[in-house]
């Protein structure tokens, strides 16, 4: 591309719409959006422009192979005779999953790659794996002290909720917050883990009781972790 990738000079509403053309912003951000789509029609343009302009991009992102586990997961839920039409969009929720979790990394990597924002603290991204599966793929926003979940391969379990839990190098985790087991998610940072929140942390999953631990650590099996990388 031959388009410039020095944006520090971009003004609120320019950073506002590439976002909303990347599909980055967390859930209420992106109602407020749509509604100033809907309402300010510069603004639209602004957002019709970056999709134009970050098209390309979508060209240059490798294609991701799943695990294994991914295919195996995919012939359990199938019926056994030849799937028919229904069969398979009755599952579109493990597909729209699988495609978020591939897409997110994508989608970070288009942000501090593309926009290039001067000063601006750089997205972690950890991959939360067990038993030879990619469970969740995480990302986190220093600058908005958050932290978005996406389930990938992750079995959800009847009994148990699973719980995210951030360990820094002194090794005692920190709860972040529950999971859906079928949904992504934004969470906060609590503004006391901020500081932990760097590329000597990692993020892992354990199964706790509904409503969370109620120890303030880990009282289930961790099922999954991930060390936290840069972008």
């Amino acid at each position: 591309m031959s388009d410039t990738t020095d944006h520090s000079a971009l003004s609120g509403d320019d950073l506002l719409a590439a976002e909303v053309a990347l599909g980055v912003l967390a859930e209420t951000e992106r109602a407020d959006a749509a509604a100033r789509i809907a309402r300010d029609r510069v603004f639209a343009r602004l957002v019709a422009q970056w999709e134009e302009r970050l098209a390309p991009w979508a060209g240059e992102v490798a294609p991701v192979a799943p695990p294994t586990a991914v295919w195996d997961r995919i012939a359990t839920v199938l019926p056994a005779e030849t799937p028919t039409r229904a069969g398979i969009w009755d599952n579109i929720a493990f597909w729209r999953n699988l495609a978020l979790a591939s897409a997110l990394a994508a989608a970070c990597l288009a942000i501090v790659a593309y926009l290039g924002i001067s000063g601006q603290p750089t997205p972690l991204l950890a991959t939360i794996e067990g038993r030879g599966t990619r469970a969740f793929v995480a990302t986190i926003d220093a600058r908005r002290r958050t932290v978005t979940v996406i389930p990938a391969a992750y079995a959800a379990d009847a009994t148990r909720v699973p719980e995210l839990w951030l360990i820094p190098a002194d090794g005692k985790p920190r709860s972040m917050g529950l999971l859906p087991a079928n949904r992504p998610v934004t969470l906060t940072v609590p503004a006391k883990l901020a500081k932990f929140t760097r590329r000597d942390a990692m993020l892992a999953v354990s199964l706790e009781p509904p409503g969370g631990s109620p120890t303030g650590q880990p009282t289930g099996p961790v099922i999954a972790s991930g060390k936290l990388t840069s972008l």
